[in-house]
């Protein structure tokens, strides 16, 4: 296949379209380059809208379902802003109908890992074609990769749907409130790790400087994923942000549970969080049994009792 790029008008500009599952005038437009851009940011290939030997190369041998709907306001190339904590945060939306419109009134911040890919991008891309719908939550913030140490995504903050919006990111808990009012984080890490052969739960191997050994066992678990430097410090500008924009009180929660309970037991289940009674900063694990996000790497616990 030759390179594509904007401007370009041809059969093979007609192919492409069809991959990426757009109307198929041969001309490669803005809209074109658009979702060839969008489609390289969740392949983890060079953001650059010109179709290259890669680009085609994952285009022709992978399978995958791309949105057909784009935000005409999606402009990847330049929709971003700074908060009051200097940190910027890219705007990258679900489409239309992945999630479910506000305004809604949040209460309660909630802390996730993805157990997967260190690119905040695929992961919005993967809520974008989860056929269980609305599933999603509002902000994802990128890593390094476990296996190759790849740290092009590390500490990228990227949102999926505009503040007061609102998609489900606790499953089944004692208190369907929660669900409807709480801003989510998803933090991309692979989470715990088998201690014979530091492998995650999908068998890949992860990097020696990339584990974290705690000093207790945590659900079962002793050695995990890290949370890279960068990831712990754009944590806590979003949950200063978030917090101010919310009007929630982010010392409320889970840093109550540690100076309560201790490291360990803090992180795990809460009974009276799980029926929805305790509002503030909370884990998953906060509110879920079967959970293991976010588990208590040191850094991240100095970083919740310093706010």
């Amino acid at each position: 296949m030759r390179l594509l790029k904007l401007g370009d008008k041809n059969a093979e500009v007609k192919k492409l379209q069809l991959k990426l599952n757009l109307p198929q005038d041969g001309h490669f437009g803005p809209q074109t380059e658009k979702h060839v851009i969008r489609f390289q940011l969740s392949n983890g290939l060079t953001a650059d809208g010109i179709v290259g030997s890669q680009t085609w190369t994952l285009l022709v041998n992978i399978p995958f379902k791309l949105s057909e709907e784009i935000d005409e306001d999606n402009d990847l190339s330049k929709q971003h802003y700074t908060t009051n904590f200097n940190q910027t945060i890219h705007k990258y939306f679900l489409p239309k109908g992945e999630y479910v419109k506000g305004p809604i009134k949040n209460h309660y911040i909630f802390l996730h890992h993805t157990a997967g890919n260190s690119n905040p991008y695929a992961c919005v891309d993967m809520w974008g074609r989860d056929n269980r719908g609305r599933i999603a939550t509002e902000f994802v913030l990128g890593g390094i990769n476990h296996r190759n140490g790849n740290d092009e995504y590390d500490g990228v903050m990227v949102q999926a749907f505009d503040a007061g919006d609102q998609a489900y990111h606790l499953g089944r808990t004692g208190s369907g409130f929660m669900n409807k009012h709480s801003v989510g984080l998803e933090i991309c890490n692979m989470g715990y790790l088998d201690s014979s052969t530091m492998t995650t739960y999908v068998n890949s191997k992860c990097q020696e400087n990339q584990i974290t050994e705690l000093e207790e066992m945590f659900k079962g678990k002793m050695h995990w994923h890290s949370y890279s430097d960068k990831q712990i410090k754009e944590t806590e500008k979003w949950i200063r942000y978030v917090g101010e924009r919310d009007k929630i009180d982010i010392r409320l929660g889970l840093k109550q549970f540690i100076q309560k309970y201790g490291v360990t037991k803090g992180f795990d289940f809460q009974e009276q969080a799980y029926y929805g009674k305790i509002e503030g900063l909370l884990t998953h694990t906060n509110v879920r049994k079967d959970k293991w996000d976010c588990y208590p790497h040191p850094d991240f616990v100095d970083m919740i009792m310093s706010l």
